[in-house]
């Protein structure tokens, strides 16, 4: 025992903090899930089974739907004899055209030629004159709510069983495929594939009266069209006939431009040559000008002309006759004279023929200038004629294209109008049915054990839900390796929870039943006891919990006896508000205890007492105080504690819990170390931080934890723990009694 503890305010006292104790609690482990579940597997099982059998009732009870389908191929462009749809649109999107198709297998059109053909409102599963016998109804029947008169006429019934039809179709497209499902749901099983073919086949009837509509439409409008059209190409023909007529053109049709472009060419190549040689006269012309005396020797275009050549080598020749004759004879001579005239006569005409060649070309630059004017004039006179046939092959092309146009299109017209005609009765529907609905053999809805098996899923998965969120709500302490994970503190040992028939036995089942599973408990806490402090001479050790009922007397009695066989042992009981230990001891009434040593009223010996078959020495209470908090914090309370100590070995105190009052949190400090006792799965683990908190800041060292009515069996089963234990004990406990209300007010001293 701490001989030289002094009591000291809260604050001064001296705190060793439980390392991690009050750490936040680490998630569950896959393993503590699987426990949760296989804890309460049966219970789980059971709400499975009794879901599905809910489930099974109901679904049971429910009317049989039968679901018919029918399945329809739709064809893009099919008919390709006539293509009208051109008329309306340029061009269509293939998904988008399969999409408007199964939008208009479910439009209120088709479902009304459906109802109205099979006359469904006359069918007691569609007829909306037959009585309400919905739970609103026979309320309104019960209550005396008497519904409008209704005046039924066929189109008000097909409005109202229109929208009841509708919600009991279903069309659904293949995916990559032209087919579409077409089904039906109906109660009678002969009716649905009934309806399902009659969707089927309204749409293709529908589909084929509005392309006939479509195609009368059509037919009438290119019959208007193509009258004005004819009227405007008749128009156009004889605007083009009178400009013919009016301008004298009988063909202009390429050739007259052909042959006025030859003559131009001809005339410009004309003019060329005509300048050119006119060019050459007028040189010729310029330098004859340039003569004077008549001498044309010198103009080379007289010189060189074949006439004037001719009559040079003539000239030549006599002149060489004459200058051979003139070595042989005198001028006298016959044959010179002769040879001397014909020199003469040969000059004479090159003079005369030169005269002739420049004559000759003075008449030939005038002739080539005239020629020139000429040429130029014709030329400027074609040019004048081909822009004045240009100018008319201008407008009568455009009369003529005019004419063109309004001959293809009235042709065009005239064509589709002919197609149209012949096509009114050729139109083929855009769909066709290929596989035809037939009496389902099994109902499609409800799928009892389809439901019933997913009930089942629910209620188990349910049940698996409840079960980990009661554990997760549970924050009791469930064996030794939860107490030692949430405390971070020995747990010395775990005592069984004992049977109702133990009764007051209970406070000496050590010495009564000594291989008791609990008296193997006792002395493993006994053992963890003598081995916390092997030097010291004395202990004085405090029992205590959070709350009443969690077994510290019958611990602290079983610990004391245990003890008692080896050591000299005194049992005190310091709970002064609801003293135990004497009445379930069997001491007699009115002895004397602790209160009456402390206050020297009486002597030791009065004050204790013997345990009948053991050497334990028991000290009770004894008068109850009307202030016992007083009392212990007195001086001559630890002067007595003191005392005790020197005379016993082992002292055992049995004090109130700390969640009640503030007496344990008083004497802790006193003693050697702090035993906390915990009722295991009941005890909330926060109380017991909060319990192990206050003792350690008011000075109490705390020596470990005993683990209180532990269900070894069911600790085994849910948790794992205790496999070696396998009978359950004896259960015990009595009502302390405590009032929280005491708390508040002795609070102060904690």
């Amino acid at each position: 025992m701490n001989q030289n503890a002094q009591i000291a305010p809260e604050a001064e006292q001296p705190f060793v903090s439980v390392t991690g104790g009050l750490s936040e609690e680490s998630k569950l482990e896959l393993l503590e899930y699987w426990r949760s579940i296989t804890k309460r597997k049966w219970a789980i099982l059971a709400l499975g089974l009794a879901v599905a059998l809910l489930a099974g009732a109901v679904v049971y009870s429910l009317t049989p739907v039968y679901r018919a389908t029918t399945t329809v191929l739709i064809e893009q462009n099919k008919n390709k004899v006539l293509s009208i749809e051109d008329v309306y649109t340029g061009f269509s999107q293939e998904k988008e055209y399969y999409q408007t198709q199964v939008e208009l297998m479910k439009s209120r059109d088709v479902a009304s030629r459906v109802v109205r053909g099979m006359r469904l409102w006359s069918n007691p599963e569609f007829d909306p004159r037959k009585p309400d016998k919905s739970l609103l109804g026979q309320i309104k029947v019960a209550l005396g709510i008497e519904a409008e008169e209704t005046v039924w006429t066929e189109d008000k019934l097909v409005d109202v069983v229109v929208g009841r039809f509708s919600k009991q179709l279903f069309v659904e497209p293949i995916r990559l495929s032209q087919l579409v499902k077409v089904s039906f749901e109906s109660e009678d099983k002969q009716l649905a594939p009934k309806i399902a073919n009659a969707v089927a086949d309204a749409y293709i009837m529908a589909d084929r009266e509005a392309k006939f509509k479509m195609t009368q439409q059509a037919n009438t409008w290119l019959q208007d069209r193509t009258q004005g059209l004819r009227e405007k190409l008749a128009a156009s023909e004889q605007a083009l006939q009178t400009y013919r007529d009016k301008q004298g053109i009988v063909n202009l049709s390429g050739s007259v431009q052909t042959m006025i472009g030859q003559q131009i060419g001809d005339v410009t190549q004309k003019l060329v040559e005509a300048k050119a040689h006119r060019a050459e006269a007028e040189s010729a012309y310029r330098q004859m000008k340039t003569v004077k005396d008549g001498d044309y020797s010198t103009v080379p275009a007289v010189i060189h002309h074949p006439a004037v050549l001719e009559a040079k080598r003539a000239e030549g020749v006599a002149s060489q006759k004459v200058a051979e004759l003139q070595q042989r004879y005198g001028t006298e001579h016959p044959k010179m004279v002769q040879a001397l005239s014909e020199l003469k006569a040969t000059r004479d005409n090159l003079t005369r023929q030169m005269q002739v060649v420049a004559e000759s070309l003075s008449r030939d630059y005038e002739s080539a200038v005239a020629t020139e004017k000429a040429l130029d004039g014709a030329l400027n006179s074609a040019r004048g004629t081909v822009q004045n046939v240009n100018r008319q092959e201008f407008q009568l092309g455009v009369l003529e294209r005019e004419v063109a146009s309004n001959k293809q299109l009235y042709d065009m017209f005239i064509s589709r109008a002919k197609e149209t005609h012949e096509s009114t009765d050729l139109q083929s529907a855009v769909a066709r049915i290929v596989d035809a609905a037939v009496i389902p053999r099994l109902p499609a809805k409800p799928n009892k054990s389809q439901v019933i098996g997913i009930a089942l899923v629910l209620g188990l998965f349910a049940g698996v839900l409840i079960s980990l969120l009661l554990d997760k709500l549970d924050n009791t302490v469930k064996g030794i390796e939860d107490a030692e994970r949430r405390f971070h503190v020995p747990v010395l040992s775990a005592l069984p929870e004992l049977g109702s028939e133990v009764g007051k036995n209970a406070m000496t089942m050590f010495l009564h039943k000594p291989e008791s599973h609990l008296a193997e408990a006792v002395r493993t806490a006994r053992t963890g006891i003598l081995l916390s402090d092997l030097d010291a001479k004395s202990r004085v050790i405090v029992v205590t919990s959070s709350i009443p009922n969690e077994g510290k007397t019958t611990i602290t009695s079983n610990l004391a006896l245990a003890h008692a066989q080896a050591k000299k042992t005194l049992l005190i009981d310091a709970d002064m508000r609801r003293p135990q230990i004497a009445h379930r001891l069997e001491l007699p009434p009115g002895v004397k205890g602790l209160s009456n040593l402390v206050a020297g009223t009486a002597a030791l010996e009065e004050c204790i007492h013997h345990v009948k078959g053991s050497s334990l020495t028991v000290m009770p209470v004894g008068d109850i105080p009307p202030n016992p908090l007083e009392l212990l914090l007195s001086q001559r309370f630890r002067d007595t504690l003191e005392q005790l100590g020197n005379q016993y070995e082992i002292i055992f105190l049995d004090t109130p819990p700390v969640e009640l009052v503030s007496d344990a949190l008083v004497i802790a400090p006193l003693a050697t170390s702090t035993l906390f006792v915990v009722r295991a799965m009941e005890t909330p683990y926060p109380l017991v931080r909060k319990g192990l908190v206050r003792l350690q800041r008011a000075g109490g060292k705390v020596l470990g934890v005993v683990l209180n009515h532990l269900d070894f069996a069911k600790a085994q089963r849910y948790y794992g723990e205790y496999s070696g234990y396998g009978q359950k004990g004896y259960k015990y406990g009595y009502d302390y009694g405590y009032g929280y209300a005491q708390k508040e007010t002795e609070k102060s001293v904690a």
